[in-house]
């Protein structure tokens, strides 16, 4: 397994839309195993491929608690087909958009079709956080960040802060 580079904002490559998978096959499930690693490395609770420049449908999400209780989820071509008239707000943030955090809305609960590590057809109801978290990472399929739900102000700031340390790190 590798640690892959995750890809921060602003950079364009974070704006492409993903494409489907055709095939699961070893080659996908070895950069699966990756991205996995990324994620807990980071740390976080969820990672698309196109935050490490694969713009494929692919994303793993793991919102236990500790190491000890992993669960992680590896989907492929996720589809939502149900969201609940519920909504909630909660803080969200992104390991491309390290140490930024903006209030988001979203439904509280969804209904998701995807194929698994296996490429087998699943089926999951998901609620509160790994709901929230499966919504997010699915945007980064669409080539959205959280920050594409918020005001355009407080996108500004939060794209031009990123910019600035990007600048400053490149030059240091």
């Amino acid at each position: 397994m590798a640690i892959l580079p995750i890809i921060t904002a602003p950079d364009r490559r974070l704006k492409v839309k993903s494409k489907p998978v055709d095939t699961v096959d070893d080659k996908i499930r070895q950069f699966f195993d990756d991205m996995l690693e990324t994620m807990y490395d980071a740390p976080g609770i969820g990672l698309s491929a196109v935050q490490v420049g694969v713009a494929k449908c692919l994303i793993t999400v793991d919102v236990s608690a500790d190491e000890d209780d992993a669960a992680p989820l590896y989907m492929v071509n996720p589809k939502i087909i149900h969201y609940s008239e519920d909504e909630g707000i909660y803080n969200e943030g992104c390991l491309s958009l390290p140490d930024q955090f903006a209030d988001l809305k979203r439904p509280e609960g969804i209904t998701v079709d995807y194929l698994d590590y296996n490429g087998e057809p699943q089926q999951l109801q998901a609620d509160g956080l790994l709901s929230r978290c499966i919504q997010h990472e699915m945007d980064h399929l669409k080539g959205r960040l959280f920050v594409d739900h918020i005001s355009a102000v407080k996108r500004g700031m939060i794209l031009r802060k990123l910019e600035k340390l990007r600048r400053q790190s490149q030059s240091a």
